[in-house]
């Protein structure tokens, strides 16, 4: 991870906190990623 070795409070000045979720995509169509993320979140 770009930010495992930071302090909490400078991650959370940049934006970073433990609800993100970090999302890598590549080429995948579009519409399988939104129906992959729909599964997971439902």
């Amino acid at each position: 991870m770009s930010h495992g070795g930071m302090p909490k409070e400078e991650c959370e000045k940049i934006g970073i906190k433990d609800a993100l979720i970090r999302i890598s995509v590549g080429i995948e169509d579009a519409q399988d990623l939104i129906e992959d993320l729909e599964n997971v979140l439902s």
